[in-house]
């Protein structure tokens, strides 16, 4: 595995005057008839000096190779003169993005889910990402897509679907990320890519049971939003009884007892308004 070495080449300016000299001593002497130095001082100055100045942008690299021999990476901004029979090849460091597609993938309980992250990436050692694996860029498509999908087969949806587990892909979105963060720093560092940043950018069931789905979902909601009614209620019943109790206001027996508590259930947890009926009789009758 190739170790990134950091060069400092000295600058281009006195390069550049050197150039600018060399051409204009190449020019007088073709002018005062003295060919052959002037041929072979423009020939070395455009096929030595020249070749060698390199301009590096900020946030940019440029790795440097000499007879397929890594010689080392200029990561310095500036104006520089290398060795001009080297290779000189661009490698950005700027971050970047990356905004997956959705895939189809099945979480941890088998239902087919859709899932995509967002992705912020940079390149931290140029000689791997240049050496180690064929086309960098691609490296990150690929194995990015495959960590979002081992990420989905290792957890739930949510948890209706295992209540168990404590993560889920719904609930869990900051612990997801940094999970998700981590495996992809492990599968990129073999190119000497560096995650800063990754996220869900979204997640759903898929089209063919997500109306199952949210069925499941409403009548979930429609059990609990009960439970708290009928607890609601027999706390009501119950405050009911003992208060007509404490005031003495009537005496009721058992039958009567049970008579208003089935009513008041009734009123308390319908969900309709409720029509009364006058009762102009006896509860023995």
């Amino acid at each position: 595995m190739y170790t990134e070495k950091i060069i400092k080449p000295p600058s281009g300016y006195l390069t550049l005057f050197l150039f600018l000299l060399l051409l204009v001593g190449g020019i007088c002497a073709l002018v005062a008839e003295y060919f052959l130095l002037g041929a072979i001082t423009l020939l070395l100055n455009f096929v030595l000096v020249l070749p060698g100045l390199i301009i590096v942008n900020p946030n940019e690299s440029k790795v440097l190779t000499l007879f397929g021999k890594y010689v080392g990476t200029v990561k310095a901004d500036g104006f520089f003169w290398v060795n001009p029979l080297t290779v000189k090849r661009k490698l950005s460091l700027r971050a970047r993005n990356l905004n997956g597609q959705q895939l189809k993938v099945n979480d941890k309980m088998g239902n087919p889910i859709e899932i995509a992250a967002v992705i912020v990436w940079q390149v931290n050692e140029t000689a791997k990402a240049t050496f180690a694996v064929e086309n960098y860029l691609q490296y990150v498509n690929i194995q990015s897509e495959a960590a979002v999908r081992h990420l989905a087969n290792t957890f739930a949806y949510d948890h209706m679907d295992d209540e168990s587990t404590e993560i889920t892909l719904k609930d869990g979105a900051d612990k997801v990320s940094v999970l998700l963060e981590q495996e992809l720093n492990e599968r990129l560092s073999r190119a000497g890519i560096e995650v800063s940043e990754a996220r869900i950018s979204h997640l759903a069931y898929a089209q063919e049971i997500a109306s199952a789905m949210l069925q499941r979902q409403q009548a979930t909601a429609v059990i609990a939003a009960r439970k708290l009614i009928v607890e609601g209620a027999v706390g009501m019943v119950e405050m009911a009884l003992e208060r007509l109790s404490e005031k003495n206001i009537v005496e009721l027996d058992e039958e009567r007892k049970a008579a208003m508590v089935s009513n008041l259930l009734v009123v308390l947890c319908g969900d309709r308004n409720v029509q009364p009926v006058v009762n102009t009789g006896t509860l023995y009758n």
